[in-house]
């Protein structure tokens, strides 16, 4: 990703992060992003080396947690790989304890567990929805998120410049398209509320219109900063799916023949 030549990258040397999700996708690129910065990023997921050949977490997607760390340590920081199923209390529990004895505290929190890629049907009413799909998108994309921060957040206290990164698609409270999809996404907008209002140490951002099939140099969209916390939200330079979808839905009302329509990508 080319940088303008007035950036320059944070001084995050010191600094502990764990990006949960950052297999592929924008959690590989913001880890990264926090590695040239200096940062230690610990790059969780389910997709990795250890798994069985032939076995992985995500059908068709060859990425693993292992080769994020490795670009971490490449782009100046330290990477940390470790396999973590973010739906699983008792494997969040096992990581976050070894991050609070190696280095007594966490200082940011990149909440990116998705996988509801293959789980998603858009252009569908939500009763002809997978049922099953749509529940496990919602354990996927939103448990994990609860769970990562009930146990992570209580290492960022007291610690200064903590902040909490939610990634979701977009910033408003339009409907995206899919039931379950949009419970998803506007889930971790009311969680990073949550946050917010209880601990005034830890901020929460979101960034918008993210996909784990986009390259990673159209995902390090993040900009990082230690100053005093704050609620903020950006949106990145692909948009939402709002946009796309409402767009659709005119291009729908417009045809004469049911089932004439497709629906739209995200």
């Amino acid at each position: 990703m080319k940088r303008s030549a007035a950036y320059r990258a944070p001084d995050l040397r010191g600094k502990i992060a764990l990006v949960a999700g950052g297999t592929r996708g924008a959690g590989r690129g913001i880890a990264i992003a926090l590695g040239e910065a200096g940062a230690t990023v610990y790059c969780t997921g389910r997709s990795s080396r250890k798994n069985p050949r032939g076995m992985s977490a995500t059908p068709g997607r060859p990425e693993t947690i292992e080769e994020t760390a490795e670009l971490v340590t490449a782009a100046g920081g330290r990477g940390i790989s470790v396999k973590v199923d973010h739906t699983e209390t008792t494997e969040v529990k096992k990581l976050v304890a070894a991050i609070k004895r190696r280095h007594h505290g966490l200082d940011i929190l990149v909440n990116d567990v998705w996988g509801g890629d293959a789980l998603t049907e858009f252009g569908k009413p939500f009763w002809k929805l997978k049922l099953d799909d749509g529940l496990r998108m919602l354990k996927q994309a939103i448990h994990s998120h609860i769970i990562t921060s009930h146990y992570a957040v209580p290492l960022m206290l007291g610690r200064e410049g903590g902040i909490i990164f939610e990634i979701t698609d977009g910033d408003a409270f339009y409907y995206r398209g899919n039931l379950f999809y949009d419970l998803a996404k506007i889930s971790v907008i009311r969680l990073a509320f949550a946050m917010r209002c209880w601990n005034t140490l830890v901020s929460a951002r979101l960034t918008g219109g993210t996909s784990a099939r986009r390259p990673r140099s159209q995902s390090r969209t993040v900009e990082i900063r230690t100053t005093r916390p704050t609620i903020s939200w950006c949106q990145n330079r692909h948009g939402t799916s709002a946009g796309r979808w409402s767009r659709w839905r005119q291009i729908q009302r417009s045809k004469a023949r049911v089932g004439e329509s497709s629906a739209p990508g995200h």
